[in-house]
């Protein structure tokens, strides 16, 4: 009776018995050295081993302050763009479209069947950097590695415009571009702020009554500002890229949020309704601190029985799959992301 009791207790071990409520300890994690992984391309070994962001924990504190920092990042990408046009063979037009400034970025060569498709991209930065031409580095690498017309959705941000001026942009031009272009035909792409735009998108077109695109490409969203997930813990201070939740992209939600409740779907998507959406391809890293709302957005798209795809990158730490299109990693995501649109657009 003795041995077989022991080998209950064994077995309930080994499964993983429920654990009852009151032994939900936190768990404490020694620390550690995490060496840079050799199962990555040099190119990404030497991103990855770059030190933690400078000033990640010092965000500015006034418009003035946030309004030189979005501008000084601009100003720095603005002269990197022509060459990396040129390696991606595409060409960058600037306009408006019903008010709203954009980019129109024309691959050289367009394959047949993407002549009636249309990407539509909406950038990241926290919702309050990356104006401009710093917009433009992840929309020149889908337009080149999938050879696919993007417009590049250039939104009002903070202190020019608060919440919700950067969705509402981006449905403009949404708007536009299904008139343009058949809506099944049409894709829409974005990663950090921008991937949560492209998740609240689909759920303002949903209540307004908009015609669904034929797939969205959500790249690390910003899914749940609340700090909701594992990986806000697990990958605090691993990530050089936000570093922590309590760092820059935080303070830099709360000043575009201006006062607005965080757990509205419209600020964290994956609290939404989410039935109805279009194929979707997410991408993250293991060592992005959003690894947990990518994955979580991931769980709730397929529970609501959406066609979702999860690719995640060694080592990656937020936003690296689109850090530089000489990188092999960066050509293998935007390469199954096209692929993924080119399953589940129209011709």
């Amino acid at each position: 009776m003795i041995h077989r009791l022991l080998s209950l207790a064994a077995a309930a071990l080994l499964l993983g018995a429920p654990a009852r409520a009151e032994t939900l300890a936190p768990r404490e994690a020694p620390a550690k050295s995490l060496p840079v992984p050799g199962t990555v391309s040099p190119q990404m070994q030497a991103i990855i081993a770059q030190p933690l962001r400078m000033n990640w924990d010092k965000p500015p504190t006034t418009p003035e302050g946030w309004k030189q920092l979005s501008d000084s990042i601009a100003t720095t990408v603005a002269p990197q763009i022509p060459a990396m046009a040129e390696r991606m063979r595409v060409k960058i037009e600037p306009s408006t479209i019903d008010g709203v400034r954009v980019f129109t970025i024309t691959p050289g060569e367009i394959p047949p069947q993407n002549r009636n498709r249309l990407a539509v991209h909406v950038h990241g930065g926290c919702y309050v950097l990356n104006p401009r031409e710093a917009a433009l580095p992840e929309a020149i690498f889908m337009a080149g590695f999938a050879h696919m017309k993007v417009i590049a959705v250039d939104y009002r941000m903070p202190p020019e415009a608060y919440y919700p001026a950067a969705l509402d942009d981006a449905m403009t031009v949404y708007k536009a571009a299904i008139k343009m272009t058949d809506p099944k035909n049409v894709a829409v792409f974005g990663s950090s702020a921008g991937g949560a735009l492209t998740l609240e998108m689909m759920l303002r077109a949903k209540r307004d009554g908009l015609p669904m695109p034929g797939a969205i490409a959500p790249g690390t969203p910003m899914s749940d500002v609340t700090k909701q997930g594992d990986s806000f813990q697990t990958n605090a201070q691993v990530d050089n890229v936000l570093v922590s939740a309590d760092g820059f992209c935080d303070a830099a939600t709360r000043f575009y949020a201006n006062g607005h409740d965080f757990k509205d779907p419209m600020l964290s998507p994956v609290y939404g309704d989410v039935r109805g959406f279009p194929p979707t391809i997410l991408t993250t890293g293991t060592r992005d601190l959003l690894l947990s709302n990518t994955v979580r957005m991931h769980r709730a798209l397929r529970q609501a029985g959406t066609e979702a795809t999860l690719q995640v990158f060694e080592g990656q730490s937020h936003a690296q799959f689109y850090r530089d299109d000489r990188i092999p990693e960066v050509k293998e995501a935007f390469d199954e992301i096209a692929l993924f649109f080119d399953r589940n657009l129209g011709k």
